[in-house]
């Protein structure tokens, strides 16, 4: 399917347009090598998260490219097993706990004084 007409998701049409081309060229690519569905779109969602960062809407550019989650680090078979966690495009790996601790802040997150990195990360996964 050509890239004009795979359906992007809203949160990646209002990314960088660089998230854009990355998201379409890796979907259309997956597509052709195991077809449309859900194989496509976690491929293309799991190398958009290696150099972008989910923040509200939208993604960003990571300071530094790189794994974002413990699923991330699994070998493909363990990922479709469900194995590991993720965190909903929030980049666990790229973040010091106090700053996702800040981030919760802003989001407003409720007791994230008392609450783990891991605790943290899956609060800004919810508020996003």
């Amino acid at each position: 399917m050509p890239a004009t007409k795979t359906r992007v998701p809203s949160t990646i049409r209002r990314s960088p347009r660089k998230a854009q081309r990355t998201w379409r060229k890796v979907r259309d690519h997956a597509e052709q090598e195991y077809g449309s569905g859900e194989r496509a779109n976690r491929t293309a969602y799991a190398v958009l998260k290696h150099g972008f960062e989910k923040r509200g809407n939208h993604w960003e550019p990571k300071e530094h490219p790189g794994p974002s989650d413990p699923r991330s680090t699994k070998s493909t078979r363990e990922k479709r097993k469900g194995r590991g966690e993720t965190f909903g495009g929030v980049d666990y790996f790229g973040h010091s706990k106090k700053e996702l601790y800040e981030r919760a802040k802003r989001l407003g997150v409720r007791g994230r004084s008392r609450m783990s990195k891991k605790q943290l990360a899956r609060a800004i996964e919810r508020k996003q």
